[in-house]
């Protein structure tokens, strides 16, 4: 008599390979339908599990998306710790926030810029994550006009500035700490991000 596996959390000895193939289908779908084009349940149909499955390992859609980029961080989460704030100050939280979180693992954020230049832009899993993440996150914090585009705008700086910190390494934009590139940098983000 065979018995069928109950719904919910897997045994301990499938988790690991579920949560791989999971991660798997998930890179692939998203490379072939883009973060837009792809659902948790799509994902979980790929690997005959129930979509409540890749909630529980991977919490949303961003989630199941960092793990495809396999990063050392969740760039995700920290965005949203940053957009908590309200926009008072956001300008230069999220310049902080963003070079503390990367300075550390610059190679890797290298690698995925240039990866995101060479290749598939509309896919790139680095720019998938600006514009999904960062640029509707910032969209929920901005009032007045021409939002969408302010919020486009901010995306637009932080990616420029990972470019230039971490890809070009321009002396002066790689030397500043990162409160010191905050302080000076914040406010232009800041501008875009009042409306002025």
């Amino acid at each position: 008599m065979t018995t069928r596996p109950g719904r919910g959390r897997p045994k301990a000895s499938d988790g690991a390979d579920r949560r791989a193939a999971l991660v798997d289908a998930a890179r692939r779908l998203f490379a072939e339908r883009g973060f837009a084009g792809t659902s948790l349940r799509a994902v979980a149909r790929e690997v005959g599990v129930d979509p409540a499955l890749v909630s529980h390992y991977f919490g949303d859609k961003q989630g199941l998306l960092v793990a495809t980029m396999a990063l050392p961080v969740d760039p995700a989460a920290r965005i949203r710790e940053v957009l908590a704030g309200g926009p008072a100050g956001l300008g230069e939280r999220l310049v902080r926030t963003f070079t503390e979180t990367w300075d550390p693992h610059e190679d890797v954020i290298a690698a995925l810029l240039r990866t995101a230049m060479t290749g598939d832009t509309e896919r790139a899993p680095a720019l998938q994550l600006a514009r999904d993440v960062l640029v509707v996150g910032v969209r929920e914090q901005l009032d007045g006009a021409d939002a969408d585009g302010r919020a486009a705008l901010v995306a637009a700086q932080v990616v420029g500035l990972a470019v230039t910190r971490y890809v070009a390494r321009l002396p002066h934009v790689r030397d500043l700490a990162p409160a010191e590139l905050a302080r000076v940098y914040g406010p232009a983000v800041q501008t875009l991000v009042d409306g002025r």
